[in-house]
């Protein structure tokens, strides 16, 4: 069971990640944006990883300073809500 989440939650900042890409490409060549909202609940909603490395990766909202505090917030709660349903399960 564990696994199977595990794998869910791998795919899903798969997602996120490759979204804070698309996101970038699209500033560069000044295209329509994803809302920063979007951005900040996807790292919320279980992506904090996927959203962290994009941001890295792809140098995108680095300088932003709700990004820079809401995406580890999100990593460290993502973490927590882990924890609990690991600890819950086993």
């Amino acid at each position: 069971m564990i696994g199977k989440i595990a794998l869910v939650l791998a795919a899903w900042n798969a997602v996120v990640f490759l979204i804070y890409g698309i996101d970038k490409w699209k500033a560069v060549h000044e295209r329509r944006r994803i809302r920063e909202r979007t951005l900040i609940w996807m790292a919320f909603l279980l992506g904090g990883i996927g959203a962290f490395l994009g941001m890295q990766v792809f140098h995108h909202k680095t300088r932003q300073v709700k990004f820079v505090i809401l995406v580890p917030l999100a990593i460290v709660i993502n973490a927590a809500l882990a924890g609990i349903c690991i600890w819950k399960w086993m």
